[in-house]
């Protein structure tokens, strides 16, 4: 089912393509979020805020709002271990960490590396790996700070044309930088990343900015051309509009991943590295999509 998740009384008062900016107003985003699990292929599967093994969180705090997306690593399940379990843990840590402001709005590093510690922590045995991308928008110096390790990833889209996006991380081809909890004894052979890992950048948001956070399921399957046409639909900033479009968006995924005379992305990237693959690329999806708005309590 899709879920579009509002906090506070925003009220969106920006015109797609962006305003200028006034100091003294506060922003905010509005976002909505849909996805598919691929072993779901007639609907949408959603347990809490999971999408398959992906796994996503929208939380708000006094001087932020902010947003993750994690994919679970699929392999584990040939070992008996449910790969959104780690993934969803590592979402809904972040999302706690944020709503107790136990972190610095300039810092989305330091929410992902807290959560992976606590999960280390954990007296609960929990095995796995994913990758993860925290986006978060300070909203009184109208900046977004982002971390992002591995395949998932995000887009800022101003004017129609992109003029933010997030570095894909891989040690190989297909194989994402990615957070994990191994076994007791078996930490070596299992390949894991630090926090600390990720990239990281912070820059200056307009109204009416477009912020695109999704899991590779999207981006392996939809060019940026795809999407860029897929957010003209885009009319306005009332929620209905965004749930609309963020559905749009990954129905459009849903059904190139399942064509297989379609040269996807990931089909594109594997060429060029000696595979010979076409059609999409079967996978969970996960979209987030949020407009910068002002915000107001």
């Amino acid at each position: 089912m899709l879920s579009v998740l509002s906090y506070g009384r925003l009220v969106a008062r920006a015109v797609i393509g962006g305003l200028s900016q006034t100091d003294g107003r506060d922003y905010s985003l509005v976002t909505a979020s849909c996805g598919f699990g691929k072993d779901f292929r007639r609907g949408i599967l959603k347990k809490g805020m999971c999408y398959g093994d992906d796994a996503c969180f929208i939380a708000r705090h006094r001087s932020a709002d902010v947003l993750g997306v994690a994919d679970g690593v699929g392999g584990w399940r040939d070992y008996g271990v449910d790969p959104s379990q780690f993934s969803g843990t590592l979402m809904k840590t972040c999302e706690r960490l944020v709503k107790e402001g136990r972190f610095v709005p300039s810092n989305p590093v330091g929410v992902l590396t807290t959560s992976y510690y606590e999960l280390l922590q954990n007296k609960v045995p929990l095995l796995g790996s994913s990758t993860a991308c925290i986006v978060v928008l300070d909203r009184q110096s109208h900046r977004l700070h982002t971390a992002n390790l591995g395949d998932s990833g995000f887009l800022v889209v101003r004017g129609g044309e992109v003029v933010h996006r997030s570095d894909e991380q891989q040690h190989y081809f297909n194989t994402p930088f990615q957070l994990s909890i191994a076994p007791p004894g078996a930490e070596g052979a299992v390949l894991s990343d630090s926090p600390d890992a990720a990239d990281s950048s912070s820059f200056d948001v307009q109204l009416g900015d477009i912020i695109l956070t999704a899991t590779d399921g999207l981006f392996d399957n939809m060019p940026d051309y795809m999407i860029l046409q897929e957010l003209k639909k885009l009319k306005n900033t009332n929620y209905e509009s965004i749930q609309q479009t963020a559905r749009s968006i990954a129905e459009h995924a849903h059904v190139l991943a399942y064509d297989p005379n379609y040269m996807s992305p990931f089909a594109q990237f594997a060429c060029a590295n000696g595979l010979h693959v076409r059609g999409g690329k079967p996978d969970d999806i996960t979209v987030l999509l949020s407009i910068v708005a002002e915000y107001t309590d």
